[in-house]
């Protein structure tokens, strides 16, 4: 991978995630909780988009380009990766726009369509026609993209919190009431104890690789955090636009390259796995000021309060229900659930919420459990455990990899190999939905802005980065049926 930037320091990139930037206000973003009367001129004559705005909190819903880019030529990859992640940060821009405009919208219902999101569109044409144009230059060019520039205003389900007297509604009157009034909501979270089990584990043919190799790799007890992502955004600072903690690898940031990790430390206990394992960080919203309050990727793109460390992180390469399980490549890279599931739905969405004790029967996707006095949260993420044999990445960094269907078999053309299980618990008490998280507060996702740190956009992130040896012993010791470490 070519660098176009100068690696930041160990000691810049530890516990920061991007260059500084001014907060939106002293709590982050402001709610996106808008309202027009319904006797206010425009309001009852106003586009559907318009009314959506005068229903209460809404978000921007983009089509997302990078996931219908299922080939694209190596010598126009750089720029598209460039492109992509511009894509991002047009629609952070634009929904950080529409959080601070209540006022404007109050007054003018089409503000919001004709000063946000078209100006959004012409944006993103003009970004599209030259993802279009780098792809020409050396392949057929791509047909259709332009349909995917317009942007559309939605609700989010989310109640807005209660006005405080004397003026609208700014989120930072009450510092546990969600992300600034950017979510989470109440309604965002379930009782356990009160959901139906929906566990299902496919039965194990004869021929099963039945073993289980652990790798031990610490919580992110460094401190390791950057908002960078170099599977989606290689090259570009804050590619993520949230906080990600990091174990394994100790030299992950938006311009490693290969080479960097080959060459990196490791936090995992068996030198031989150099591989980098990172996932959204998840938040108290307890009104502290993190050390990113202030930064891009940290507080001004609506990720604020206090970063929780799991207090466990289960590493598990598990086989196959139907065989015998191969080696991964080394820096082969998976991601496993999708960080925009909210606006992009949930064909992605894969990475799982429970609580000690109830993992057997409960796991659930688009809400945070509300778990019982002694049970922790549990997050799990199954990685996909299918490879084409050829590639270790894709495009739209899916179509390498697959999951098996429901009875565990691979699709034609695919390969089992090993599956990544990995599991985070945390110690955090169930926050108190009744009164908004007032008696104690909510906890969240760092996430895209528009994507309120909804619970169905976990997510998880793989780069292979085992020494041959050790991989080898891995496969031999889920074939066989044992377990190692």
């Amino acid at each position: 991978m070519r660098r176009n930037t100068r690696k930041r320091s160990n000691t810049a990139r530890r516990a920061v995630g991007a260059a500084a930037a001014v907060a939106i206000g002293a709590g982050g973003l402001v709610a996106v909780n808008i309202y027009a009367s319904a006797g206010e001129t425009g309001a009852s004559k106003g586009s559907a988009q318009n009314q959506v705005l005068a229903a209460g909190s809404s978000t921007i819903d983009c089509p997302d380009v990078g996931q219908k880019l299922t080939s694209v030529p190596a010598q126009a990859k750089a720029q598209v990766d460039r492109e992509l992640a511009l894509l991002d940060k047009q629609i952070s821009e634009a929904y950080q726009r529409l959080s601070t405009s209540q006022r404007a919208i109050q007054q003018d219902p089409s503000f919001a369509q004709n000063a946000i999101v078209n100006p959004l569109k012409d944006k993103r044409k003009a970004t599209i026609d030259r993802i279009a144009i780098a792809i020409g230059r050396v392949a057929a060019k791509p047909q259709g993209l332009d349909a995917l520039a317009a942007c559309t205003l939605r609700p989010t389900g989310n109640q807005p919190a209660p006005a405080p007297s004397g003026g609208a509604n700014q989120g930072g009157n009450n510092p546990n009431a969600g992300v600034a009034g950017n979510g989470p909501v109440a309604a965002d979270f379930v009782d356990i104890t009160k959901v139906r089990p929906n566990v299902r584990t496919p039965a194990r043919s004869a021929r099963a690789s039945k073993g289980v190799f652990v790798t031990q790799c610490g919580v992110n007890a460094n401190k390791l955090y950057n908002s960078d992502n170099i599977i989606v955004a290689p090259g570009v600072t804050n590619g993520a636009h949230h906080m990600h903690d990091y174990i394994g690898n100790q030299d992950n940031d938006a311009f490693s390259s290969d080479q960097d990790f080959a060459k990196a430390g490791t936090s995992c206990r068996n030198k031989g796995d150099k591989s980098s394992y990172y996932w959204p960080v998840l938040r108290l919203q307890d009104g502290t000021k993190e050390f990113d309050a202030a930064l891009q990727g940290g507080g001004a793109e609506g990720n604020t309060g206090r970063i929780l460390t799991a207090k466990k992180a289960t590493l598990n390469f598990v086989g196959s229900p139907r065989g015998k399980v191969v080696a991964m490549p080394k820096f082969l890279r998976i991601i496993t659930g999708d960080a925009k599931a909210f606006v992009n739905g949930n064909a992605n969405a894969n990475a799982s919420w429970s609580c000690t004790g109830f993992e057997n029967k409960v796991q659930l996707k688009d809400k945070y459990p509300l778990c019982p006095s002694g049970s922790d949260v549990v997050r799990t993420f199954k990685f996909q455990s299918c490879w084409d044999g050829k590639n270790i990445d894709s495009a739209n960094h899916r179509t390498h990899v697959a999951f098996a269907d429901a009875n565990g078999k691979c699709q034609a053309g695919f390969k089992a190999i090993p599956q990544l299980v990995q599991r985070l618990v945390y110690d955090v008490d169930a926050p108190s939905v009744k009164d908004n998280g007032k008696t104690r507060p909510f906890y969240s996702l760092d996430g895209f802005p528009e994507q309120q740190h909804k619970p169905v956009t976990d997510h998880g992130d793989f780069i292979n980065v085992f020494d041959k040896k050790l991989m080898n012993k891995a496969v031999q010791c889920i074939n066989t049926g044992r377990k190692c470490s």
